[in-house]
């Protein structure tokens, strides 16, 4: 089974930061059919931050019982057959937040934007929050800019392809969705706008919105004969088609 769950956004207990997506974060788990399974962290996002990783451990580690593992990119230097065990190995891949644009120049570098694809093949539940949300569909809406330059306008960024669409996380933000209104203009398709607290959680073609919070949902956005749309999807227990979602009503 080809398993994806892409978090809009949410905080998983940094310092300062209450706990917002447990409910989630408990799915993803519950999809590898394990108690405690072996979940790797990939921080590219964040320039391999340590303190993101201990903040990963006691919420999925100590917390949820995963076994918990770390795949710096850039502090070290691994070969491609160290980096396939890592990832194979995996129950759980989730990718932080951060610099997507920066990530994922990284993955095709040092070739996990393949890695991952295979990993997506051979069945491991693949996760993120924001970065790590945009990083699984065509492409996303983007704030990578600004890490150099705080003024600088939000960007499309392409991703690994495995979900068929433009993706918008933390779209609850009100500059994200005048964001994504402006650039769905000279995008074909739907676009996936997703709230913080708020996932995607794809499986073989088939998607339901889980949230852990009850006001967080997710959004199909278009435009079409020059008209915008915004359709809140439903949540439901059911699946549901992904490429009936992605059609323009």
């Amino acid at each position: 089974m080809k398993k994806i769950v892409a978090i809009g956004g949410g905080e998983i207990g940094r310092p300062g930061y209450p706990v917002e997506t447990t409910k989630i974060d408990k799915e993803i788990i519950r999809r590898t059919g394990k108690r405690h399974p072996k979940l790797l962290f990939i921080p590219t996002a964040s320039s391999d931050s340590e303190s993101y990783f201990e903040v990963v451990k006691k919420h999925f580690g100590k917390r949820l019982g995963c076994q918990t593992d770390v795949l710096y990119l850039i502090k070290k230097r691994l070969t491609n057959k160290e980096i396939k065990k890592e990832i194979f190995q995996s129950d759980i891949i989730y990718v932080g937040g951060g610099n997507t644009l920066k990530m994922m120049k990284i993955w095709r570098k040092t070739g996990v934007d393949k890695i991952l694809k295979e990993a997506y093949q051979k069945g491991v539940v693949l996760s993120g929050v924001s970065a790590g949300a945009i990083c699984w569909f065509r492409q996303g809406l983007s704030d990578s800019r600004r890490f150099a330059n705080p003024k600088a306008n939000l960007i499309k960024v392409s991703g690994l392809g495995l979900i068929n669409a433009f993706h918008c996380p933390h779209y609850d933000s009100k500059e994200r969705k005048t964001a994504l209104k402006k650039m769905m203009k000279k995008i074909s398709g739907a676009a996936i706008a997703v709230d913080n607290c708020c996932a995607m959680e794809i499986i073989d073609g088939k998607y339901r919105v889980i949230s852990s919070k009850p006001s967080a949902n997710a959004y199909k956005v278009y435009w079409k004969a020059s008209k915008y749309y915004e359709e809140k999807i439903k949540k439901e227990k059911e699946w549901r088609s992904l490429k009936e979602l992605l059609k323009k009503s």
